[in-house]
C-alpha cells in the first residue's frame, strides 16, 4: 500500500483509455464488454485510487445477494438497530445505505467514494421525520442515485457495512448500482439462503470475487435446523470445487425474525461470528491491512486478463465497422461504375427520351428534350442505388454491425434526391452553354445560335453515346470542330463529378450512423498502451 505518485497517475491515465473505449455495434462479447468496462471505471473511482490516496481509511464491507436473501435484515442485526428496510414484499433495496462509527463518518460524508451518488442524512432516531423518509423511500423511484449515511457508535470503529441493492433486481439500474457498489468494497460479504446458495446468481458473485482476488466472506443464511449440517457440507462442497473452499463462510439458522418479511433483529448470537470475523478485520493491524492490500492488489492483477479483454472487443468493433465500410463503399463504388457504363452505351437515351430525340425539332422542343433527358438521367441514378442498396441488405443479414450501424434506406427520398441532381447537373449545362454562345456572338458579331438548343444537344450527345451521333455532328457545325470538343469535354467532366456526387452522397448517409459511433483503432492502441506502463510502473 505504499503507493508513488506516478502509480497514480499511471491509474489516472488508464482510467481515460478505460473511459473512452466505446463497444456500440451488436457483436459477440460485446455486452460483455460493455458490462467489464462499467465495472472496470467503478472498481478505478469507487475503490482502487481512494484506498491507494488513503489506506488508512475504513475498511468497506459490502453486503449483497440476490433478492429475499436477508441482506438488511443482516446489517441491522450487526449494527444492533434498525439502519435499513428489509422485507420480502420489496422486490429491492432502493437506496444503499452505508452505515459507520460515528467517527468515521468524515471519511464517507464527502465524494472520496462512490462520487456520483448523493449523500442523503436522516433525522435522529425516533424522529417522526426519520420515519416519514423510510416510508416514502419505500415508494421512491429515484432513490438509486443516492447514498443513505447513518452513524451508530455501537458499530467498530474502522468498518462501515453497506447494504447494497438486490444483485438480481428487476430493475436494471439497481442492478447496475449492485454490481457498482460491490466494486468499491474492500470486504464483499456475500448472503445467500439455504433454497438458493446453488442459483448463478451468487455464482457468479463468487466467481468474480476470484478472479479479483477480492477479500470475501459468505453468509448461508435462513438454514432449518434439521438440514443445517447437510446443506452446510453440500455449499462447502460446492465452494472447494470451485476453488473457494479457504473462503470463510458462516451460517445462520431460520429464525421466527428472519421469517414473515423479516423486519426483526436477530439474536447477537446468530450474527456473532461474523461481527466478530469483521471486527478483528478492523481492529488488527495486521489483518486490516491484509484485507485491503489483497483487494487492491486483486484488482491491479485482474487488469492484467480485463485490459487485454477489452482490447481485442476494441479491435473486433474496429475490424466490424472496417468490414461495414467497405462494403457500402464497394456497393456504390460499383453503382457509379454501372452509371457510367449505362451513360457510354446511351441507355439514357431511351423511352420517352429517345422519342423526344425523334422528333426534335419538328415535334418536340429544347426544353422538352432537356426534361426528358434529365428524368433519363435521374431514372439511371435511382436504379443503381436502388442496386447498392440490395447488394448492402444481402450481406448485412450476415453483419450485425449494420443494424446500428447503417441509416436506413429510404427508396422515395434518394429518388428524389437523384432527381435534385440530375436537374442541378442540366442548369450547369445551360449555363456552360450560354458561355458559350455569348462568347460565339461576341466574335462574330452577329446573331448566334439559340443556347436552350445547344445545351439540348449538348445534353443528348452527352448522355445518348453512339445513338446520338447525329446530336454532336449538328453541335460541330453550329459551334465549329474546337468548340464543340472543348464544350463536350467540360460537360463530361461535369456530368462525371455529378453522377459520383449523387451516389457517394447517399454512401455517406448510409454509413454517417456508424461515424458518429467513433469506431476507431486507437481504442485498442490506447488500451494496450496503458496496461504496459502499469506493469512497467507496478
Amino acid at each position: 500500500m505504499d503507493v508513488r505518485p506516478r502509480l497514480l497517475d499511471t491509474l489516472s491515465a488508464l482510467r481515460g483509455s478505460v473511459d473512452a473505449a466505446r463497444f456500440p455495434l451488436p457483436l459477440p462479447g460485446a455486452v460483455r464488454a460493455r458490462r467489464s468496462r462499467a465495472e472496470l471505471l467503478a472498481q478505478l473511482d469507487d475503490y482502487l485510487v481512494p484506498r491507494l490516496r488513503n489506506p488508512d481509511a475504513p475498511l468497506l464491507a459490502v453486503v449483497g445477494g440476490s433478492t429475499g436473501a436477508g441482506k438488511s435484515t443482516l446489517v441491522n442485526s450487526l449494527v444492533g438497530r434498525r439502519v435499513t428496510e428489509a422485507g420480502v414484499l420489496r422486490p429491492t433495496t432502493r437506496t444503499p445505505v452505508l452505515v459507520c462509527h460515528p467517527g468515521d463518518h468524515p471519511w464517507f460524508a464527502g465524494q472520496r467514494i462512490l462520487p456520483q451518488l448523493t449523500r442523503v442524512w436522516l433525522p435522529p432516531q425516533g424522529d417522526a421525520d426519520r420515519e416519514s423518509y423510510l416510508e416514502d423511500d419505500e415508494t421512491a423511484d429515484d432513490g438509486g442515485a443516492q447514498l443513505r449515511i447513518e452513524s451508530d457508535p455501537a458499530l467498530e470503529p474502522g468498518l462501515a457495512l453497506l447494504d447494497a441493492p438486490d444483485i438480481d433486481s428487476l430493475i436494471a439500474r439497481n442492478r447496475d448500482l449492485a454490481a457498482e457498489l460491490i466494486c468499491a468494497a474492500d470486504i464483499w460479504v456475500l448472503v445467500t439462503t439455504a433454497t438458493r446458495y446453488a442459483d448463478a446468481v451468487p455464482w457468479h458473485l463468487l466467481r468474480t470475487a476470484k478472479e479479483y482476488d477480492a477479500t470475501m466472506v459468505t453468509v448461508l443464511d435462513r438454514v432449518p435446523h434439521q438440514f443445517a449440517a447437510d446443506v452446510s457440507r453440500q455449499y462447502g462442497a460446492l465452494l472447494t470445487a470451485a476453488g473457494l473452499g479457504q473462503v470463510p463462510r458462516f451460517t445462520i439458522p431460520e429464525l421466527p425474525e428472519s421469517a414473515g418479511g423479516g423486519s426483526g433483529l436477530l439474536p447477537a448470537t446468530a450474527v456473532a461470528a461474523l461481527r466478530d470475523w469483521l471486527i478483528r478485520c478492523a481492529r488488527d493491524p495486521e489483518t486490516r491491512a491484509a484485507a485491503a492490500q489483497r483487494t487492491a492488489a486483486g484488482v491491479l492483477a485482474s487488469m492484467r486478463s480485463r485490459m487485454p479483454a477489452l482490447a481485442a472487443a476494441a479491435a473486433a468493433q474496429h475490424a466490424a465497422a472496417v468490414r461495414l465500410v467497405q462494403r457500402v463503399e464497394d456497393a456504390y463504388q460499383g453503382a457509379i461504375e454501372r452509371v457510367q457504363k449505362e451513360i457510354a452505351a446511351g441507355a439514357a437515351l431511351a423511352g420517352g427520351a429517345l422519342t423526344h430525340w425523334h422528333g426534335y425539332p419538328a415535334d418536340s422542343t429544347p426544353a422538352e428534350l432537356l426534361t426528358a433527358l434529365t428524368d433519363s438521367l435521374a431514372t439511371l441514378l435511382r436504379g443503381a442505388a436502388a442496386a447498392a442498396d440490395e447488394e448492402i441488405a444481402a450481406g448485412a443479414e450476415r453483419e450485425p454491425a449494420a443494424r446500428v450501424g447503417l441509416a436506413p434506406s429510404e427508396p422515395r427520398a434518394a429518388g428524389e434526391r437523384m432527381g435534385v441532381a440530375a436537374r442541378r447537373w442540366r442548369r450547369h449545362v445551360e449555363e456552360l452553354t450560354e458561355e458559350e454562345v455569348r462568347e460565339l456572338h461576341v466574335s462574330e458579331r452577329g446573331g448566334g445560335p439559340d443556347p436552350e438548343a445547344v445545351a439540348a444537344l449538348l445534353v443528348t450527345a452527352l448522355l445518348g453515346g453512339r445513338r446520338a451521333r447525329s446530336a454532336g455532328e449538328t453541335l460541330a457545325e453550329t459551334l465549329g470542330a474546337h468548340g464543340v470538343l472543348g464544350l463536350q469535354d467540360r460537360g463530361g467532366r461535369l456530368l462525371s463529378t455529378y453522377v459520383e456526387r449523387a451516389l457517394e452522397a447517399e454512401r455517406d448517409r448510409r454509413l454517417a450512423p456508424l461515424d458518429a459511433l467513433d469506431v476507431t483503432p486507437d481504442h485498442q492502441v490506447r488500451l494496450i498502451a496503458a496496461l504496459s506502463v502499469l506493469q512497467k510502473e507496478r
